[in-house]
């Protein structure tokens, strides 16, 4: 019976620990920054400390002791945890800088194409509008075209159908143009009307869209029987276009139009090369380390009974903090040892060297659940040695490293490469994929089939 009660007591707090540690483990070094400031804030039992410092280098450490680095003894990866806001400061004092520092601690990020058109038409739009937009734009797809029916979005949100085209024709005309068009062929159209009202444009320019099927084929005979307009009006109408308009706007920028600007971040894990060492530093969003503290301890021995609950709770939740952040420390510097050591050549030399890898194989050979893989790579980002950032779900992508090998197939070919051509190629590299998953992976790069490549 004693037994009995003891295991009902011990659930709740074993399920308290793991909701925590789960819940910290899928926050980014962000999010996680601003939960623990928050509770810093709240909870008079938990204590921020200074952060110790390696006696050898004097770089900034989230556990006292040498740092990784200056302990390592020819090691091929060296992963640790440091606070965040040391990256690329080095806070080196002895002279020995073990690292090539990047010359700021934050490093662009491209902002999403959904955020980037909210942003041109926000102030546009009226309240009632707004749910709207959003639902348009999380409906474009990878090429910037809308997945959705706006009649269906209309009868979704129970509104007349001008509501929601008046929507989108915002969408149409912030940068880039056409998005949010429900085909190529609208898109080429709306970005057309667009360019007509600040420039002249060629006469048969319109009719070649209007039969687009016939300009894809470049078919120009056909297009003057249709139009009656010359093969040489057309054929300047068609180059007008290939060099103004764009079928697919998110695919890439044009004319007048910029990238969208860059927005600034700190990573949640920085690879750099020292040597032949892969040394990985993830973030500690916060300076210092998390504890409970000791005056609080001491002023519960002599709390009055009546705030002694409340204070008992605001001990419990330290407690439960502190050691959630250092097993979720303990998690990614678990995981990103074993990630550097599998896809060493990745990180050093690009996406065609990337080996395949499931987050179910990761856990198996950690011992831990796939969730636990799951969390801990969501929503995070990684700086690789070149100063380039992914995401760290990039190591765990299926076929990227074929991918990439494809794109440089074909822009090292001397002539246009079919698909056919094209798997042979990738066999001989190593890759055995038929020619239909050719021509897929092609369509997801945006690369066009040899005959209009050879145009």
């Amino acid at each position: 019976m004693l037994q009995q009660i003891q295991r009902q007591s011990q659930r709740p707090l074993t399920s308290a620990h793991l909701t925590q540690t789960m819940s910290l483990l899928h926050l980014g070094s962000d999010e996680l920054r601003e939960s623990v400031e928050r509770e810093l804030s709240l909870n008079p039992a938990l204590e921020q400390v200074e952060p110790p410092a390696c006696p050898g280098c004097g770089r900034a450490l989230a556990r006292p002791g040498t740092c990784p680095v200056c302990a390592r003894k020819n090691d091929e990866v060296v992963v640790f945890t440091a606070p965040s806001e040391m990256f690329g400061s080095g806070a080196v004092t002895s002279g020995r800088d073990p690292y090539q520092e990047t010359d700021r601690d934050e490093i662009p990020e491209s902002l999403s194409l959904a955020a980037h058109l909210l942003r041109q038409i926000g102030p546009d739009l009226d309240p009632a509008e707004r749910p709207i937009a959003a639902h348009l734009l999380t409906a474009l797809d990878d090429d910037g075209l809308l997945a959705s029916d706006p009649a269906e979005v209309a009868a979704y949100f129970h509104l007349p159908k001008l509501r929601v085209e008046r929507v989108r024709e915002l969408i149409q005309r912030a940068e880039p143009l056409g998005c949010a068009s429900i085909s190529p062929q609208e898109s080429l159209l709306i970005q057309l009307q667009i360019i007509r009202e600040s420039r002249e444009i060629p006469p048969a320019a319109e009719a070649c869209l209007l039969h687009f099927d016939l300009l894809a084929r470049r078919q120009f005979q056909t297009l003057a029987e249709r139009t009656g307009f010359g093969e040489d009006a057309l054929e300047a109408a068609a180059r007008f276009i290939s060099a103004n308009l764009n079928p697919y706007p998110a695919r890439a920028y044009w004319g007048t139009v910029t990238a969208p600007p860059p927005v600034y971040r700190t990573p949640d894990v920085v690879i750099r090369l020292s040597g032949e060492t892969l040394v990985v530093e993830i973030a500690q969003p916060f300076a210092g380390s998390l504890r409970v503290n000791p005056l609080f301890r001491q002023a519960l021995r002599e709390a009055s009974p009546e705030k002694l609950e409340a204070w008992q709770d605001d001990l419990e939740r330290a407690r439960l903090l502190v050691k959630c952040a250092s097993q979720r420390a303990g998690a990614l510097e678990q995981v990103m040892t074993r990630l550097a050591r599998t896809q060493r050549e990745f990180i050093l030399h690009g996406e065609s060297k990337l080996r395949p890898l499931t987050r179910a194989a990761l856990a198996q050979e950690l011992g831990l659940h796939e969730s636990t893989i799951s969390r801990a790579v969501s929503g995070k980002s990684i700086q690789l040695p070149s100063g380039r950032m992914v995401p760290l779900a990039m190591f765990f992508e299926k076929h990227l490293n074929i991918r990439a090998t494809l794109r440089d197939l074909v822009r090292r070919e001397k002539r246009p490469l079919t698909d056919d051509e094209l798997a042979e190629h990738l066999g001989r590299a190593g890759f055995v994929v038929a020619r239909r998953t050719v021509s897929k992976y092609r369509a997801m790069e945006g690369i066009l089939p040899a005959h209009l490549r050879r145009r």
